[in-house]
């Protein structure tokens, strides 16, 4: 049966790369070897493997890797550190107003 592996590296500059592949180790090489000079990768080598998880289903990969790719970075990190208690916090859009008598208000609003 083929694994599926949605993984994250961690760029020289800091940032992250979400993707999705069936073959880990040969996807983690061409990112740190910079096959391609024209990648959005190639200059922010060298890249650290910081998370990874299989899915036997191709089509659970790519919704994790889809969920993953739009979650801000502080979510991502603490998915990186395995604080996983905290993601349901770190999902909340919170936007502070504040009304016509000066009371702050925040309203959030749930991101999956």
């Amino acid at each position: 049966m083929k694994t599926y592996c949605v993984y994250i590296l961690k760029y020289a500059n800091q940032s992250y790369y979400t993707g999705i592949t069936s073959r880990l180790d040969e996807k983690i090489f061409e990112h740190q070897s910079g096959q391609d000079p024209k990648s959005y990768t190639f200059n922010k080598r060298p890249v650290e493997l910081v998370f990874s998880a299989d899915f036997s289903e191709v089509n659970d990969a790519i919704a994790f890797e889809k969920q993953i790719k739009a979650w801000r970075r502080d979510k991502k990190t603490a998915l990186i550190e395995g604080r996983i208690d905290a993601l349901p916090e770190l999902s909340k859009n919170y936007s502070t107003k504040t009304d016509s008598s000066g009371v702050s208000t925040s309203t959030g609003s749930a991101r999956h």
